[in-house]
């Protein structure tokens, strides 16, 4: 595992049929850094961001985080690191329709077990932070795109994870509300010291990152990125 790195992968190949989705990747993530992970459609990427985050098993290679290996936890185990170590932002949000807002945002930390009046002000802190605290009483289905996943990105922060996986969080958005939710999540996210490993196709998300993994063929290339 590279020093200081809080998630590191090494050699990661996954196939699916005589498909290789990776072959030799390798990635690292240090805290509170911002990673974009580029590449074309079909290079990998999402199935790298997927394999990080433990929700699918790469055929061989390691996946490190915080010093405890991946493969070697069980599922409960690795279901229990998404629920307090990891957040989620993806492309369309995925809220809980029956769900209001704030309702949403607070899940995660209602199945860690929290109090509802408790998770519920945790809640309301981050959607002021993300500028969506007037929505708290309506459901997904009420609010814009850009409010939603707003939303959402107040649905990752709120459990205090080390490290985001946002996969296109911006793709279903026009630019103006991309960029302003670009500003959101890295901001919100540097002040708390979380990771982001941010899936992306488009060079004006990945500029928000510190640094960019360009994915091709199922290999990764690590590039510095200066801001």
């Amino acid at each position: 595992m590279p020093a200081g790195s809080l998630l590191a992968a090494h050699d990661l190949r996954k196939t699916y049929g005589p498909t290789p989705a990776l072959d030799g990747a390798s990635f690292s993530v240090h805290p509170g850094e911002v990673v974009a992970v580029m590449g074309p459609s079909g290079s990998g990427k999402s199935t790298l961001l997927h394999c990080l985050a433990g929700i699918i098993t790469p055929d061989s290679g390691t996946i490190t985080y915080d010093g405890r290996e991946l493969s070697a936890m069980s599922d409960a185990e690795r279901s229990a690191l998404r629920r307090s170590d990891f957040g989620f932002v993806f492309q369309f949000g995925q809220l809980v329709p029956e769900l209001t807002c704030t309702e949403n945002v607070a899940l995660p930390l209602r199945l860690n077990g929290i109090r509802r009046k408790d998770a519920e002000r945790t809640a309301l802190a981050w959607m002021e932070r993300l500028e969506v605290e007037d929505i708290g009483t309506k459901r997904p289905g009420e609010v814009s795109g850009g409010q939603g996943q707003r939303v959402a990105v107040a649905r990752a922060l709120a459990a205090s994870p080390k490290v985001i996986f946002a996969d296109e969080p911006t793709g279903a958005l026009d630019s103006l509300n991309g960029e302003r939710v670009m500003q959101l999540l890295t901001e919100a996210a540097r002040s708390a010291n979380v990771a982001v490993v941010l899936v992306t196709h488009e060079a004006r998300v990945a500029a928000y990152s510190d640094r960019d993994i360009t994915v091709r063929d199922g290999r990764a290339t690590d590039l510095e990125h200066t801001p």
